[in-house]
């Protein structure tokens, strides 16, 4: 094959973008991102003020179980925190998911 008949760069990266649907992937990753930070703003802007006033005050997210003298500790309140935030954001994914293709998930 001559170098006149081989096809160009670009023309094999995009054969190559389209057979491997790695363009669709870019593209997933890129909306999922933007849709990630769609759902933060949601939730620290909207659903957790309405958290924080359901759930006693103070700084419980601090909660430590202090290990030994040097100061090592087990961050407790950390934990139950992530795992909070994780419902929230997860609840809210999926009322915005049923939402938009009109489903729930199907019931086992």
């Amino acid at each position: 094959m001559t170098a006149a008949e081989r096809p160009s760069m670009v023309a094999e990266f995009r054969t190559w973008l389209m057979e491997t649907n790695a363009l669709a992937l870019a593209i997933g990753v890129v909306i999922g991102g933007a849709v990630g930070k769609l759902v933060t703003a949601f939730v620290e802007g909207l659903v957790m003020p309405i958290v924080g006033m359901l759930i006693p005050g103070g700084s419980w997210r601090e909660i430590s179980v202090v290990l030994d003298s040097k100061g090592n500790a087990l961050g407790i309140g950390a934990i139950l925190g992530a795992t909070v935030d994780f419902i929230i954001i997860s609840m809210v994914v999926f009322l915005v998911a049923k939402r938009i293709l009109g489903t729930a998930p199907p019931k086992k």
